[in-house]
């Protein structure tokens, strides 16, 4: 069976308090969750080393970082290298998402490298794509979409998403309260998949260890019909991991889809 990833990305957002409120949380619902979902935390740099501690020990809770750096030392004032995030007890790490190409006019390029040293350095990346507004009314998505993971293959090569992830996220959705239509959804997904598996060496390991994420705008409200699709892996959830209500709704939500889909 293929657990289900959640995803919470608190972007520049938390406290320590926000840290230990929401860990306390997460430690108690555990057990509960652990059969079907793994959860992957991905507060700001400064809280990881706290969150860590704070879920020490939870097997099927990981930790993530929002971004890293190109380089693995030097000086290379306030940047973070994956080196570093490693010694944090890092497992997962976001690349290209939307907010980093835009506010730090990230390229495919400079991500393409991001993604290989995250790679290189046996940590997971979670590599964000999706089409702007002006894009999906072009109907440029596919094309959009393409282009971010060529240069992923191009740099990497044919085994590039062997044991990674891919967050679709479209950019117009995101921070919007208005997720994908279902249809959308399913139809993406299956072009990326599509895309990938006929680029790569495939094997049935290879499959059980490629992920495919929604992210944008993902609630309790629509989390079930979302996650309830064949071609969705998990979800990636922005403002509403910072509400452990919420964040936990959501996770509760989707468990009791497995346990009745595994009637369990």
């Amino acid at each position: 069976m293929k657990k289900i990833t959640i995803i919470g990305n608190w972007k520049l957002n938390g406290t320590k308090n926000l840290v230990k409120k929401f860990s306390k949380k997460i430690n108690l619902k555990f057990k509960k969750y652990s059969k079907f979902i793994n959860i992957v935390l991905s507060p700001p740099y400064v809280y990881i080393d706290r969150m860590r501690k704070k879920i020490k020990d939870k097997k099927n809770i990981f930790l993530g970082s929002q971004n890293t750096d190109l380089r693995k030392s030097g000086a290379y004032t306030g940047e973070i290298s994956v080196n570093m995030l490693k010694d944090i007890g890092v497992k997962y790490i976001f690349i290209g998402h939307s907010e980093r190409r835009i506010y730090h006019k990230e390229n495919n390029k400079k991500i393409s490298k991001k993604f290989k040293i995250v790679k290189d350095n046996k940590l997971i990346p979670i590599l964000c794509i999706g089409e702007t507004k002006k894009e999906k009314k072009y109907k440029l998505t596919k094309v959009i979409l393409k282009k971010q993971i060529k240069k992923i293959f191009n740099l990497c090569g044919k085994n590039a998403f062997k044991n990674s992830y891919i967050a679709y996220e479209p950019v117009w959705a995101i921070g919007s309260g208005k997720s994908a239509s279902i249809k959308d959804i399913n139809k993406v997904h299956q072009f990326i998949k599509d895309y990938i598996f006929k680029k790569s060496k495939i094997n049935n390991n290879y499959k059980k260890n490629f992920y495919i994420q929604y992210g944008g705008s993902v609630t309790e409200d629509n989390a079930l019909e979302i996650i309830s699709q064949k071609n969705v892996d998990g979800l990636l959830i922005g403002a509403n991991s910072l509400n452990y209500k919420k964040f936990l709704k959501i996770i509760d939500i989707v468990y009791k889809y497995y346990k009745n889909k595994y009637n369990v």
